[in-house]
């Protein structure tokens, strides 16, 4: 039996407001993650929570007429009825308004505290009420917060200091032998750099308000919103009284939060550890933010798009697929409507779907709807089996390593493959055949089986489409009693009679005309959008008189390095080849004009860059999705525009 364990969490989120499909993006994942591991046999703890406490709140709650628990009372059920819509299903929900949460933060005042390192002086200074930000004046942006833009406060009141500074050689050292603590390597070298740059004691208390936590040696004093939070992860974990659970879950494996409070969770959460002789968490993973319009979603700028209208219109499954397969981990990545429906008409309905309603079509007509005893097997079937035997492990090294991309993409590979065997195979052509019944019911075997096993891979991720195509199949076994050995090859019952129903994603017809950018929204919906809709700015002209254009211009272009790992003629056509790519988060297909100057074997292997974000089109009956980037002269000269093996596909050309 596997004893491992896996303890992940999400940041707590700020009850500020409902929340986003940024937010949406953090908890989907941290929700994929834990599901594939529970899968995989181990014990998880999945923690997320509100974080409740701060001037911020105090000031909307009065703004609002109402008392500060029942302003939070109230958003903090939207946070659990989300959650539950993208089913989302957490081990722990951390209110930091809860008792125990109390005794937690005040038990790690208090024995910081008395250890030395926490003493009262007075702080002068600026101040960001929606960051719950200290800040010297050297680090402010024109005057304003360098995280969120906003206008600073200048505060004086006595409170109390901790000693973050005592620790930064500490924490160094730390980072420099734990080089897995801080990820991505770019975050890592962002935090390593602040602290080089010095660290100022922080103030962790304050009096000028009192919706918070009472310092336990001061009640006049309400310890730093900062300081209360971050403590959630120890809460969850039993601290400070269930010494067992505590000893069983810490440190916890994997910190999930946004790149803008990474250095809270990698300089004063480490820090705070330190001061209490605890172990530090595992990995801190800093991942991008989902951006809308190229831009950082915000209510202030009016960009924000809610999670729940979206649910309404393209259901769950599409939404959580999207989010995780879209973006490359750890990267910013692009919200758009349009980008939504052609991911999932592309690898939802086309490619899983597809397969499926194909599949069991077959089985119906040729063997009625029974899966048959494998017989007959060529060279192509074992070649088949072996491709999908063994994934299952693969999946769970990438997930481990939280290469949440990689492993969905590997995940489609197996669909697209199976897919092209239908069509290598022929079944309709073995169905004429009466000699070739052996292997006619080996192909659906093979079919059948791929389809219990992709139901077993994409649960975790999808779950709704998991149990959809477990029912199709009639296996009757429990899908949620399934673990990571039941992936193995071969397990599917001959005689399984299965029960194929409609489709599990019905195509979405796109129109030509479909909006972008801040005009995308669900078109269910009249009078709410998914899009919260800032003011119109007036048109800009494509491009000045000067024949110049901004940066903004240049950056409507994703531009990202792609494998070649497939390039054939497109028939019919002596110009055109069309080539099977890596963008690194998945497979895709572009047709290029370059077939009199490149033959498909010298491309193979090539790291090429490409316009990511281009709309798709067909060229002689091909999709082509995305361009290539290449160089020519007036005398037609071509030569591709490439790096060099050491780019990993996905990375970002800028």
């Amino acid at each position: 039996m596997n004893t491992e364990r896996f303890y992940i969490s999400t940041p707590i989120y700020y009850p500020s407001d409902r929340l986003h499909i940024g937010h949406a993006y953090t908890t989907v994942v941290a929700d994929s993650l834990a599901r594939w591991h529970k899968f995989a046999g181990r014990k998880v703890l999945f923690v997320t929570g509100s974080d409740e406490h701060g001037q911020k709140i105090e000031r909307i709650a009065k703004a609002k007429g109402v008392q500060p628990q029942e302003y939070v009372d109230a958003i903090v059920s939207t946070f659990k009825q989300l959650w539950k819509r993208l089913n989302v299903e957490y081990d722990d929900f951390v209110r930091t308004t809860e008792p125990r949460h109390h005794k937690a933060v005040q038990t790690v005042f208090q024995k910081i505290y008395e250890k030395g390192d926490i003493y009262k002086s007075t702080y002068k200074g600026w101040y960001c009420t929606p960051c719950e930000t200290f800040w010297v004046e050297t680090k402010l942006q024109d005057g304003n917060c360098p995280d969120c833009g906003r206008p600073v406060e200048l505060v004086e009141e006595e409170s109390y200091f901790f000693k973050i500074s005592k620790y930064a050689d500490r924490l160094l050292k730390h980072i420099e032998e734990n080089p897995d603590f801080i990820r991505p390597e770019s975050r890592r070298n962002e935090m390593v750099s602040f602290v080089k740059s010095g660290l100022e004691d922080l103030c962790v208390s304050r009096t000028t308000f009192d919706w918070g936590i009472p310092v336990p040696i001061d009640e006049r004093h309400v310890i730093y919103v900062w300081f209360d939070a971050l403590t959630n992860y120890l809460t969850a974990a039993g601290y400070p009284d269930d010494h067992a659970r505590l000893a069983e879950w810490w440190p916890a494996d994997v910190h999930l939060v946004g790149k803008e409070i990474m250095r809270f969770h990698t300089i004063i959460w480490p820090i705070i550890l330190m001061a209490l002789d605890l172990p530090l968490p595992k990995t801190v993973f800093g991942h991008g933010w989902l951006l809308f319009d190229n831009d950082k979603m915000s209510k202030s700028k009016g960009n924000v798009v809610d999670p729940n209208l979206l649910i309404d219109e393209f259901g769950v499954d599409p939404i959580r697929y999207f989010l995780m397969r879209e973006v490359s981990f750890g990267q910013d990545g692009n919200f758009s409507r349009r980008a939504l429906i052609e991911r999932t008409n592309a690898d939802l309905a086309n490619d899983l779907g597809n397969l499926l309603n194909r599949s069991l079509a077959m089985l119906n007509k040729y063997f009625n709807g029974v899966v048959p005893e494998p017989k007959d097997a060529t060279d192509l079937d074992r070649e088949f089996v072996q491709s999908v035997g063994g994934l299952g492990a693969e999946l769970d090294s990438l997930l481990k390593d939280l290469h949440l991309n990689e492993a969905l993409a590997k995940i489609w590979q197996l669909i697209g493959r199976a897919n092209k065997y239908i069509d290598q195979r022929a079944p309709w052509a073995l169905a004429k055949d009466e000699a070739s019944q052996g292997e006619l019911a080996t192909v659906m075997y093979n079919l059948v089986e791929t389809l219990r096993i992709v139901a077993l891979l994409v649960t975790p991720f999808l779950p709704e489409t998991g149990a959809k195509i477990w029912a199709q199949l009639g296996i009757s076994e429990s899908l949620t009693e399934q673990t990571l050995a039941d992936t193995e090859f071969g397990r599917l019952k001959p005689a399984t009679v299965t029960k194929k129903g409609d489709p599990i994603f019905p195509r979405i017809e796109l129109k030509v005309d479909e909006p972008e950018g801040e005009e995308a929204q669900p078109a269910a919906e009249a009078k709410k959008t998914a899009v919260s809709q800032a003011p119109a700015a007036p048109a800009a002209e494509a491009q000045s008189e000067d024949g110049l254009i901004t940066i903004d211009d240049f950056f409507k272009c994703e531009l990202v390095v792609a494998e070649v790992l497939e390039a054939e003629p497109v028939k019919g056509a002596d110009r055109l080849l069309k080539l099977q790519i890596d963008v690194g988060d998945g497979r895709r297909q572009i047709v290029a004009g370059i077939a009199k100057h490149y033959k498909p074997e010298e491309l193979v292997g090539r790291r090429i860059i490409v316009v990511k974000n281009l709309k798709p089109a067909k060229l002689r009956g091909e999709l082509s999705q995305g361009m290539l980037l290449a160089a020519s002269t007036p005398d037609g000269k071509l030569e591709l525009v490439s790096v060099s093996a050491n780019m990993p596909a996905g990375s970002r050309v800028k």
